[in-house]
């Protein structure tokens, strides 16, 4: 803490007021004169940014703030010569500033750690194998990048041969991952196997690090509803209290004998304990507390408002593929003719669909040369892909095609079946297999406890819903699921007044995203689904989604706790000024006091919570 307080002008501040303020009192036992002197320069160092502050936001936002209230504060203990008073207020006030300031720059500390860690230049090996120091921001997609062993990746891309990769700084998990020959691996984490050629395929500032850094930033200029709420309170309430403050001074003057410094003296200490400190602060360190937490552990929020929403859901929409499967595809068996064959493999190398991914690594040594590819081919969402009179896609999108070789029969449970078509007729099919993520069901059970619905929305066949519905104990699934079928899902649970979540990583699950109170992306899918939500997963994890929701409760939790315990101490503080039981030094500590309380109860959001697997 003392760390911080001296690189920063605020806290040098503060150190230099706290000075003043002990010579003060040191000197009311030598020389007055020297004594007021030491107050009146603590008063100058400890009051100026709350001074500065209460001028620059009164005059932007046309309202006044808490740190005009503090300052009117001193302001009048001066005027009535409790000049050590006013330096104790104004301590306090600076030093729970102080701390709130640190609470927030403590709660994205570990982002900028990270991103500091991330190599600033690369090893790039030339066309002429000449290897030469690149600054990371320099380099193209198609670079060939040395990444050596123990060293940490400076950019995304492909690795060229099986290696280890420790993945913790982007998603929390310290156990290393395989990565085979094609892999991507991303920037920030660090190779623990044997040095290998990276291909970049992104930009410095399109990899998924640079893009966490950017969402965290992001979030935190987006205040969750509580914080909007307190914020617009504050300007209203600062106005009744300086409304109350002088009427609470003449009828102590004019209706109970006081003297018109007694009276001005009690109206310093309402002025005091009536400010709204620890109701300000009730929301914002915790809510930036939790957003970190999240961040270190792979989960991206887009705002104060989703992490504080995530756990008021009532149903949760879950896609399947990439989701609560692995979505990494093996090709169990096919019938095709070879022309089909190659025209369906080239098809597939244009998307970036784990279907297609698996048809083309099942058929890598094709030859693909008499395949016409001027031809344009386009993708339909949720759906298929289509190239002049060939058309491959789900079975459902082949209701009224004719099927003279009987590919329908080869339908089977536990396997996503994928039809080609040419001139209304199936020519072909691929059957192929996914696994259930191992985490996935403990989390759906932990939401299940929770009292949340989960259901399954996906795009595949009835059978292959089923099976894994059943795996992962979810009772109420939905097959063959269009773009168009998922957001009426959403809309018509919305309707019955329930908050739904969707959670997905497709372009197909976008639209379903955009449309729920809370859209979950899985944070290896596409961009448009990482757009359209306001949570991201950075790796497939049921499991984070799951942490996510309990760090959410948690969340609003302490953010409950803050603002009772700050009317409370509030109302307290008020109520013995008024039978005449408070003194300014008293009011002071104990109104400071409870919010640095509620600042470090919102620091606790910083903890690691434990996961359900």
């Amino acid at each position: 803490m003392l760390n911080y307080l001296m690189k920063t002008r605020p806290g040098q501040f503060l150190l230099i007021g706290i000075l003043f303020t002990i010579s003060g009192f040191i000197f009311t036992l030598v020389n007055e004169s020297y004594s007021l002197l030491a107050f009146y320069t603590a008063i100058f160092f400890l009051g100026f940014f709350a001074a500065k502050n209460a001028v620059v936001e009164t005059i932007q936002s046309k309202s006044p703030n808490v740190d005009l209230l503090m300052i009117l504060s001193a302001l009048g203990a001066m005027l009535i010569h409790y000049e050590s008073e006013a330096a104790m207020l104004l301590l306090i006030f600076a030093g729970a500033e102080a701390l709130e300031d640190f609470a927030s720059d403590k709660s994205t500390s570990a982002i900028s750690e990270l991103l500091s860690q991330v190599p600033s230049t690369a090893q790039v090996l030339q066309a002429n194998s000449e290897v030469v120091e690149l600054p990371a921001e320099a380099l193209n997609v198609g670079d060939i990048v040395i990444v050596s062993k123990g060293a940490q990746i400076p950019i995304d891309g492909y690795t060229d041969r099986k290696t280890m990769i420790n993945e913790a700084a982007l998603t929390g998990e310290s156990l290393p991952v395989a990565k085979e020959n094609g892999d991507e691996v991303f920037a920030g984490t660090i190779n623990e196997g044997n040095v290998f050629y990276l291909q970049v395929n992104k930009l410095s500032n399109e990899t998924v690090f640079s893009n966490i850094i950017r969402m965290v930033e992001e979030a935190q200029n987006r205040p969750s509803k509580i914080s909007n709420f307190i914020d617009r309170f504050e300007s209203r309430y600062v106005i009744g209290v300086l409304i109350v403050v002088p009427i609470f001074i003449l009828i102590l003057f004019y209706f109970n004998d006081f003297t018109f410094q007694e009276a001005f003296y009690r109206g310093m200490v309402l002025l005091t304990v009536a400010s709204p400190c620890a109701l300000v602060a009730s929301a914002t360190p915790a809510t930036l507390s939790a957003i970190s937490n999240g961040a270190k552990n792979g989960v991206l929020f887009k705002g104060g408002a989703a992490m504080e929403a995530l756990s008021t859901m009532d149903i949760l929409y879950s896609d399947k593929t990439g989701t609560i499967t692995l979505g990494e595809f093996k090709v169990i068996s096919y019938e095709a003719n070879e022309d089909v064959l190659k025209e369906v493999v080239y098809m597939e190398q244009q998307s970036s669909h784990p279907i297609a991914d698996a048809i083309v690594s099942a058929f890598n040594d094709i030859d693909l040369n008499r395949v016409d590819q001027t031809e344009e081919i386009e993708e339909i969402a949720g759906s298929g892909m289509k190239k002049g009179a060939i058309y491959v896609g789900k079975p459902s999108a082949f209701a009224d095609y004719e099927d003279p070789h009987h590919y329908r029969s080869k339908l089977s449970a536990g396997y996503t079946t994928v039809f080609v078509g040419k001139e209304h007729q199936i020519v072909g099919y691929f059957s192929l297999s996914d696994q259930v993520r191992p985490e996935s069901a403990p989390a759906i059970a932990g939401f299940q406890d929770e009292k949340i619905k989960v259901v399954l929305l996906t795009g595949d066949n009835e059978m292959t819903a089923k099976k894994v519905a059943e795996e992962v104990n979810i009772d109420t699934y939905a097959a063959s699921c269009s773009p168009e079928d998922k957001i009426k899902y959403v809309l018509d649970s919305q309707k019955q007044k329930k908050v739904v979540g969707m959670i997905g990583d497709g372009i197909n699950d976008a639209p379903a995203l955009a449309n729920a109170d809370i859209g979950i992306a899985m944070g290896s899918g596409s961009s448009v689904a990482m757009e359209s939500a306001d949570v991201v997963i950075v790796k497939n994890n049921l499991a984070k989604l799951f942490y996510s929701f309990k760090l959410s409760k948690k969340l609003n939790r302490i953010i409950l706790q803050n603002v009772i315990f700050a009317v409370a101490v509030i109302i307290a503080l008020i109520v013995l000024n008024i039978l005449g039981y408070l003194d300014l030094p008293m009011g002071v500590v104990f109104h400071e006091g409870s919010t640095i309380l509620v600042i470090l109860n919102g620091l606790r959001l910083l903890q690691q919570e434990k996961e359900v697997v």
